[in-house]
């Protein structure tokens, strides 16, 4: 396989994605960036393990090892590719993915429909000002058209029945872990768990606002954090574009 990028970002939800692009947009005229994309099919069971495999399938023939970086459940699959396939990993980037990895957005929207008695319609909605703040009425409309859609395409294993949970833990290589002040999700007390987890070499970085998707409202400054820690590791910056590869298994 070519080695015809440096950095690889993960996605594992289709219809959320445009909140990574003002960030990649600008990570890419700094260094070679290539999009990983993975979307769960109707009858496909939920769970990462899949997307680990086809990781591991697009990665196997490489030269050498890439940069991984993610955002929520993209983020959990490289943590989850990292820790079973270290070799192939240079190092790791991490955006709003808590100590424990299944702790994302809809573990709180499955939560708050077991614990209270209201509909899915008012949860999303919920969820909305939650993750992106307040927000006009006609992007609210659309922002819980596309969090509902992120239920169904994205593989977490959590549902009404049952929340899930994955390994805690650190990694080999180099981490480094970026959240919000203002993140209900991944909040700050969830975040400074992995601080019993990081290595000298790792860094944790909080934004100060921007909620969930806080590099999509912040992405200069999440970018220059990220590309500093690159830098420390031996990633030099060059002017390129990004590439994108996309994943599933229709």
């Amino acid at each position: 396989m070519s080695d015809s990028f440096d950095v690889l970002w993960l996605n594992a939800s289709p219809i959320l994605k445009r909140f990574d692009k003002p960030l990649l947009e600008y990570l890419s005229g700094y260094i070679s960036v290539a999009q990983w994309e993975y979307q769960q099919t109707k009858d496909e069971a939920s769970s990462i393990d899949q997307a680990v495999e086809l990781l591991y399938e697009f990665l196997e023939w490489r030269d050498r090892p890439v940069h991984l970086a993610g955002h929520g459940m993209g983020g959990a699959i490289a943590l989850t590719f990292a820790r079973r396939f270290p070799q192939k990993v240079r190092s790791l980037a991490l955006l709003a993915v808590a100590a424990q990895p299944a702790n994302n957005w809809q573990a709180h929207y499955y939560f708050q429909r077991q614990l209270f008695s209201i509909s899915r319609e008012l949860v999303l909605a919920s969820s909305v000002r939650s993750l992106f703040g307040n927000q006009p009425p006609h992007t609210t409309k659309k922002l819980v058209a596309a969090l509902d859609k992120d239920l169904e395409q994205s593989p977490t294993s959590h549902s009404l029945f049952k929340l899930v949970y994955l390994p805690k833990g650190g990694v080999s290589m180099p981490m480094m872990v970026c959240g919000s002040k203002t993140d209900p999700v991944v909040n700050s007390t969830v975040l400074h768990d992995w601080l019993n987890w990081l290595k000298p070499e790792d860094k944790l970085w909080e934004c100060p606002e921007g909620y969930h998707f806080f590099h999509y409202f912040y992405p200069q400054q999440v970018g220059e954090e990220i590309l500093s820690f690159w830098k420390r590791h031996n990633l030099h910056l060059l002017e390129a574009s990004a590439l994108s590869f996309s994943t599933s298994t229709n």
